[in-house]
């Protein structure tokens, strides 16, 4: 029989398991778990118990702030080294050495537009993205010479791949006072870098492509057909509709990723709930299919729940 990391790079070249749908849930373990020996043993521990089908490493280093009362400002951000990454690279290590015979690893890895926007906060940045373009900018080139210098030193670390989050074309971005003007800023300013990043990424055997609602819904998700990704885990509720996990799969041509919602039945029922849940979105999926939520699931969610979702699609 095939191992996990085995099963899971064979789906995205086109195979699926016979009676066995593979499945995943993230969440962020909070003090004392964000670096070292702790998160390593956490991560796996939390592997282990729920019997999800690869592991995602949570980015718990935080993101650097800036002072920015000028749009220069924005320019001179902190450039980063891989030293800088030291803490994270270090549970990538140690996950890879513990599960990478098993399973496959991959590492959350945010867009540069949720970097910058942690550099001065969210108004600002939009307000000169839209105002001062040219200054703004560099914000994100910036970001993106800083993700760039992480997903290296993790690639050098045996990573597998990327969990690569993108932000910035939220439906609540657009229109209202300091809001982007138009989505031509997204797709002009925003997407660039995000394609930045996913030209260096893109030589990993399994990424995933999730186009991040932790905020906000969209009102399109045309503009993220043409990122890269193995799989795509994206939201359902899209506009004034909520697509089938079919449909979503068939929107983006390939492996979907998904199926229940983060805050529901995961989150707040039993473990039968969440197991009931779990059917519901296994009698709708697509031929090639992960059972996960839309995003990252609260932290205080019961991994009993979690577990019990796991072993429902386990059977299918």
């Amino acid at each position: 029989m095939m191992n996990k990391r085995e099963m899971m790079l064979d789906l995205v070249a086109g195979h699926a398991p016979e009676g066995y749908t593979p499945a995943a849930f993230f969440l962020h373990f909070g003090p004392p778990y964000t670096e070292g020996r702790a998160a390593i043993e956490r991560h796996l521990e939390f592997f282990r118990y729920t019997g999800m089908d690869f592991v995602k490493i949570q980015f718990e280093q935080g993101l650097p702030e800036w002072t920015v009362t000028t749009p220069a400002d924005w320019g001179r951000a902190r450039r980063l080294t891989e030293d800088d990454f030291a803490p994270t690279v270090e549970v990538v290590r140690g996950l890879v050495e513990a599960a990478g015979n098993e399973a496959l690893v991959v590492l959350t890895l945010y867009s540069p537009f949720m970097w910058a926007r942690h550099l001065a906060g969210d108004a600002l940045l939009e307000q000169h993205l839209r105002d001062y373009p040219e200054e703004a900018v560099k914000a994100l080139d910036i970001s993106a010479e800083n993700v760039l210098t992480l997903a290296r030193a993790a690639k050098k670390a045996g990573v597998d791949g990327f969990y690569a989050s993108t932000q910035g074309g939220e439906a609540f971005r657009f229109g209202g006072t300091n809001r982007f003007s138009s989505t031509d800023i997204f797709e002009r300013l925003i997407k660039p870098f995000d394609l930045r990043v996913w030209a260096e990424i893109g030589d990993c055997p399994f990424n995933i492509l999730h186009v991040c609602d932790f905020e906000a819904l969209y009102a399109d998700l045309t503009p993220f057909l043409d990122y890269p990704g193995h799989l795509v885990n994206a939201p359902l509720h899209v506009g004034e509709r909520v697509l089938s996990l079919r449909e979503a799969a068939a929107l983006f041509g390939r492996p979907f990723m998904g199926g229940l919602e983060r805050k529901g039945a995961l989150a707040t029922g039993t473990p039968e709930d969440a197991r009931r849940a779990a059917e519901r979105a296994l009698a709708e999926k697509p031929e090639r299919f992960v059972l996960a939520a839309d995003c990252t699931v609260p932290g205080e969610t019961p991994w009993e729940n979690l577990k019990a979702a796991v072993e429902a699609a386990h059977r299918m």
